[in-house]
């Protein structure tokens, strides 16, 4: 036995490496979630086909070049430990694997390419502030390691706190969240080829709303990529 794996193995028995998803350890040393995890994450397969749902969501309501989610959010899933690992638990290492393989997605699909930027769909800075990160932005930069494109933060501003969506129907997200972001530097964005992340898309309202901010700097081209899908079917 090598010194390397030597000293792995010891580290392991007082610092255990365990799978966000399940608790197993069977899980390679710079992973965060099992093979058996990863397999019971259920994907969409919208990445490379246009007029998709998640595309068909913003028909008449925003100009989007090119929209997907990765995978399909369900109630007490696998994908949904895992998220609220990231949003809740600390858990940034778990966003940046999910965001890795959500990278791989948007690059075989190639309709996601030429990016000029990644931009997080932005928190409101006090509950950014309590969280530690933007779980959005973590997405980010998991992506970025995979398509080579650079993360734009603290482009746009949420500028003031809104309520959770989570039970509200399509009207009452949309007058929740009108208004409430802003570009702080649209000359940057001008002529540019965007793509807006974020964890999960319900009806889109937050979403469509960021995207109208966004779309007020000259000449943008703007995609859409979220994780996850929660189907309101």
């Amino acid at each position: 036995m090598n010194t390397r794996k030597w000293l792995s193995d010891f580290a392991h028995l007082f610092y255990p490496h365990t799978c966000a998803g399940c608790g197993s350890d069977l899980l390679e040393h710079d992973q965060s979630i099992c093979i058996h995890c990863y397999s019971q994450l259920p994907e969409t397969g919208f990445a490379p086909l246009s007029a998709n749902p998640i595309e068909k969501i913003f028909y008449g309501r925003l100009d989007v070049h090119s929209a997907t989610a990765g995978y399909y959010f369900t109630k007490n899933s696998v994908l949904q430990h895992l998220i609220h690992q990231l949003k809740y638990k600390g858990r940034k290492d778990v966003g940046l694997q999910l965001g890795k393989w959500f990278g791989l997605q948007l690059q075989q699909s190639g309709r996601f390419s030429n990016l000029d930027y990644l931009i997080p769909l932005p928190l409101f800075p006090h509950k950014e502030k309590k969280r530690g990160y933007n779980q959005a932005a973590v997405l980010c930069e998991g992506i970025s390691e995979i398509i080579n494109v650079p993360v734009l933060k603290d482009i746009v501003l949420r500028k003031r706190y809104t309520d959770t969506q989570t039970k509200k129907g399509r009207s009452e997200r949309w007058a929740n969240v009108d208004g409430s972001f802003e570009v702080s530097n649209p000359a940057l964005l001008t002529n540019k080829n965007l793509l807006l992340v974020d964890d999960v898309i319900t009806t889109g309202a937050t979403i469509e709303a960021c995207g109208f901010a966004i779309k007020e700097a000259a000449d943008v081209h703007l995609s859409i990529a979220a994780l996850a899908w929660a189907s309101n079917d």
